[in-house]
């Protein structure tokens, strides 16, 4: 479902991305983990095209994003066609970005009635059948500020769902949320697991990512220093620098 191969990011004389290698299958859950500073972040923002890579090759389900090659030399999309390329990838942030004027409902009828086109009682149908997804059927009607932080949360995640993804990518979900708020959005993160979502999670939550992934990648300054499965990077780490991480974090 993704491939990355080789990809660098630059912000100025920052090298952010160094030559970073991943590759995502169909229905797999990869956590990547590390420092803050890692290049986490930017590594999955750089998947659907929030960030243009410096150089390398992005791929999802097979497809080149951002670029298009021609007798070997790479152009630029569009912003069109970029748009319709980012339409298949859903995004969860570390802030909600709900609209505040709007109710929960609203706020996920929007983007498909607005990006895609679908006439209103099908918006309101698909989004209410997200928000009883992610258990807030009863808060339908309820404005942002109506909500707990954990309940935004989970609104946002039904946002993205409701746009039909085919993967999901999720920027430290948690972090901004109240310790006792974590495990309802966590909760909601391993229901998708279940269903067979292909799920790419920046986290620190380490009892996450050994209880869904299927792949663990640890990132320091901007490289992947180790990889596999929970097992494998978690609890036996190869790398020192591993060992040294979670040593701290454990």
């Amino acid at each position: 479902m993704v491939q990355a191969k080789g990809v660098h990011k630059f912000f100025g004389d920052l090298h952010v991305l160094k030559g970073v290698d991943l590759t995502v299958g169909r229905g797999e859950v990869c956590v990547i983990l590390g420092p803050s500073g890692s290049g986490k972040s930017t590594l999955i923002r750089c998947i659907n095209e929030l960030e243009q890579i410096s150089a390398g090759r992005m791929f999802v389900d097979g497809e080149l994003m951002g670029l298009r090659e021609v007798g070997g030399r790479l152009h630029r999309l569009n912003d069109q066609e970029i748009a319709r390329q980012r339409a298949k990838i859903g995004m969860v942030f570390q802030r909600f970005n709900l609209f505040p004027h709007m109710t929960a409902l609203e706020n996920v009828m929007e983007a498909p009635r607005q990006v895609r086109r679908v006439p209103r009682a099908d918006a309101e149908r698909v989004a209410r059948d997200q928000l009883a997804r992610v258990g807030l059927s009863d808060r339908a009607d309820h404005y942002p500020a109506q909500l707990s932080g954990g309940q935004q949360q989970r609104v946002a995640i039904a946002r993205a769902l409701a746009m039909e993804p085919e993967l999901m990518l999720f920027d430290e979900p948690t972090s901004a949320l109240d310790p006792e708020l974590v495990g309802e959005v966590l909760g909601v993160m391993q229901e998708l697991a279940a269903s067979g979502m292909t799920m790419i999670v920046v986290t620190h939550e380490v009892g996450f990512a050994r209880e869904v992934a299927d792949q663990v990648v640890f990132m320091d300054d901007g490289v992947v220093v180790e990889r596999g499965t929970p097992g494998k990077v978690i609890d036996a780490p190869q790398q020192q620098r591993t060992r040294d991480f979670f040593a701290k974090v454990l």
